[in-house]
């Protein structure tokens, strides 16, 4: 029951059932009188429903609502709901038939309506308007920005990836410049294919220019795990590829982490766009280092964090999980059973992630 406190007639309820079975009626009118939903009218099948539709003008009033049951074409054995309430009709009227039209289709079986009209004149039950109403169902749905951005990075994934056969580097372009809009300067790309050739311990910060949201270059430079921190940004925003050669594995090797670092003071508009365009970012930035023909790789778990000064060796040891792939049997000269020892400090917690 609806908030209205209005009920199915058992009248109309028997009347439903009959029709349902039966099979010869097209149209039901239901009306609301003395505080309870009953069948005012019937109308048989005399064609397709399309064919049936006119017959309406004559059984609904320009100022009255009403709820028409219409029966579906063989061999659907499902009913449409027509809701017709015309803005002329008096504004309790209005509200009484919006607040008791849930308990209509509830009381008569929800799963028989399959579909569901909302009319405020005659105009939008005519067969033409219903034949609109169809073709919008079946239109596919529209794509945000977003959706239509990830279907596309899908679709080159079928092709195959992005270097793997002539007309790459196109794709690749267009792959970089899809992520919510940014398109990179290029400076910004030519400081991701250098990080990507060189071997030293180097660090690349990107930002977004606002308002034109072009990813930029803020900083590349060379830079030691120690002083990670104290390159980014303390109240901005910023994406951060950072190449660290280390020795936590066997054999030693050279990782790319994109880090993503939003502090909490920043503007909540910034924080939405920067953390909505993380994922294309890193992305584009492999789709760099694929094209430039680098072996580098972009290591597959990012960091993210709302306080840059939490970023030091012992937390990218933990979040890339590298602590546990290196033991005492990969130490060259390291004795039997030696003595525990502890190489790093506790690594914190895990940073606050943006909001």
């Amino acid at each position: 029951m609806a908030t209205s406190g209005i009920g199915v007639s058992q009248d109309l309820a028997a009347t439903f059932s009959s029709a349902a079975q039966d099979k010869s009626t097209r149209f039901l009118k239901v009306v609301i009188q003395n505080e309870s939903l009953v069948h005012a009218a019937s109308v048989p099948v005399g064609g397709q429903l399309a064919d049936d539709l006119p017959k309406l003008q004559e059984l609904l009033e320009d100022a009255e609502p009403a709820y028409i049951l219409a029966k579906l074409d063989e061999p659907s054995p499902d009913w449409l709901a027509i809701h017709y309430v015309p803005d002329n009709a008096k504004v309790r009227d209005k509200m009484l038939y919006a607040s008791t039209r849930n308990a209509l289709m509830r009381a008569l079986g929800s799963a028989t309506f399959t579909d569901n009209i909302y009319a405020t004149s005659k105009d939008d039950v005519t067969p033409e308007a219903y034949a609109a109403h169809l073709r919008h169902l079946a239109a596919p749905k529209p794509l945000s920005a977003r959706e239509k951005e990830l279907e596309d990075v899908k679709a080159a994934e079928r092709e195959g990836g992005i270097n793997q056969y002539e007309g790459a580097r196109r794709r690749v372009t267009d792959l970089v410049n899809t992520g919510v809009g940014f398109k990179w300067n290029d400076d910004a790309a030519q400081a991701i294919k250098e990080l990507g050739e060189a071997d030293d311990c180097r660090v690349v910060v990107l930002t977004v220019e606002m308002p034109a949201e072009k990813l930029a270059l803020q900083s590349s430079q060379p830079t030691t795990v120690q002083d990670l921190a104290s390159v980014l940004p303390k109240t901005d925003p910023c994406y951060v590829l950072f190449a660290w050669p280390h020795s936590h594995t066997s054999p030693p090797r050279r990782e790319i982490i994109f880090i993503y670092s939003c502090p909490s003071g920043s503007p909540i508009k910034y924080r939405m766009l920067y953390a909505s365009g993380a994922l294309m970012i890193q992305r584009g930035a492999q789709a760099i280092l694929n094209d430039a023909s680098t072996k580098s790789h972009i290591a597959t778990r990012k960091i993210e964090t709302s306080d840059p000064s939490t970023i030091d060796e012992a937390l990218l040891v933990s979040e890339l999980d590298l602590v546990s792939t290196r033991t005492s049997s990969d130490i060259v000269g390291a004795t039997p059973n030696p003595p525990p020892t502890t190489t790093f400090a506790k690594p914190r917690g895990p940073p606050r992630r943006p909001r």
